[in-house]
């Protein structure tokens, strides 16, 4: 039986932790390496982050302390753990602490590498408009998301697939992937082979500030921004209602590029622009228009689009930069 330490922290880690915790005939997950309680919501309460939650559930130690800190190698050396999985732990790991378990550190990656190393793999493909994307287990070496590959798996982007369904689904498929790999590397059946040299693209990680969205673009490239931001950040833009009233925040949650052969979609549309029908409400970009399905405006709850443009009471001027 393989002795693991599983690292991670946020909600994509949790299907592997219950993936390798589950399967005590090959698995013993001896801790949980995780991030420490953070403060949350408005009183700042400090709040488990959703491994530890699950750790506690099936009863494994948590360890939450900084790797960087001298002691912790000696920490690590007492849990005999003989193998690390990683899952968007989100800490920079020392080589001595990478040379701690016999068999190495290994992460599961969303991306098919070397193509998207970095913090935003999902979005980033989204973004760039691929269509196909993956997982990929690799041993962590010092240089960022380029250690050797244990093995892969491919998905087909979805037309309409927002970056936090991909992310789930990936995450899925990604904890099959990472079990049976651990358990394929502990057979003796499977050898990391090295990623390929070359200039690949990094996902770096998208800010509130990119995901201000961009109506003077084809519609292609709005719809792939707001899915690609949804639901963190967030897809926002600035709603200018009437001429002279202060702006406020429009976070758009779902659109598409608008139906052409609906009779109701407006032709011709500037940038930006809103027009609102009983059932639709249309936004223009620098192609055909882009048809908001779902949105949040600033201080209420989401909803539907229609419903939002009624409420809000529209009129001719309204537009979105």
């Amino acid at each position: 039986m393989l002795k693991v330490l599983f690292a991670g922290s946020p909600e994509v880690a949790v299907p592997s932790l219950r993936m390798l915790a589950e399967d005590t005939e090959h698995f013993e997950v001896v801790a949980v390496l995780t991030r420490p309680d953070a403060p949350t919501g408005r009183g700042r309460k400090l709040v488990p982050n959703p491994v530890k939650q699950a750790a506690l559930e099936l009863d494994l130690p948590v360890i939450e302390s900084d790797p960087s800190e001298e002691t912790f190698v000696n920490e690590l050396a007492a849990t005999g753990a003989q193998v690390a999985a990683v899952v968007a732990y989100g800490k920079i790991l020392k080589q001595e602490v990478l040379d701690a378990l016999p068999m190495g550190w290994y992460n599961l990656h969303f991306s098919l590498l070397p193509q998207w190393r970095g913090a935003a793999p999902v979005q980033r493909s989204i973004w760039a408009g691929d269509t196909l994307t993956g997982a990929t287990v690799f041993r962590i070496v010092r240089k960022m998301d380029a250690g050797p590959i244990l093995a892969q798996s491919t998905v087909e982007i979805g037309a309409h697939e927002t970056a936090g369904e991909l992310l789930n689904r990936l995450a899925e498929d990604g904890s099959r992937l990472l079990a049976a790999s651990l358990q394929a590397l502990a057979d003796d059946q499977i050898a990391p082979v090295e990623q390929p040299t070359g200039a690949y693209e990094i996902a770096r990680k998208i800010s509130v500030e990119d995901a201000r969205i961009r109506f003077d673009v084809p519609v292609f490239a709005v719809d792939r921004q707001i899915r690609a931001c949804t639901p963190n950040p967030g897809a926002w833009c600035e709603l200018h209602a009437c001429a002279g009233s202060e702006p406020t925040i429009l976070h758009v949650l779902r659109a598409q590029p608008a139906d052409m052969d609906n009779p109701n979609v407006p032709t011709t549309l500037e940038p930006g622009h809103i027009v609102a029908g009983k059932k639709n409400v249309w936004i223009g970009t620098a192609t055909q228009p882009l048809e908001m399905v779902e949105v949040k405006a600033q201080g209420k709850k989401a909803m539907r689009a229609a419903d939002w443009a009624r409420g809000a009471r529209l009129d001719g001027m309204a537009c979105c930069r």
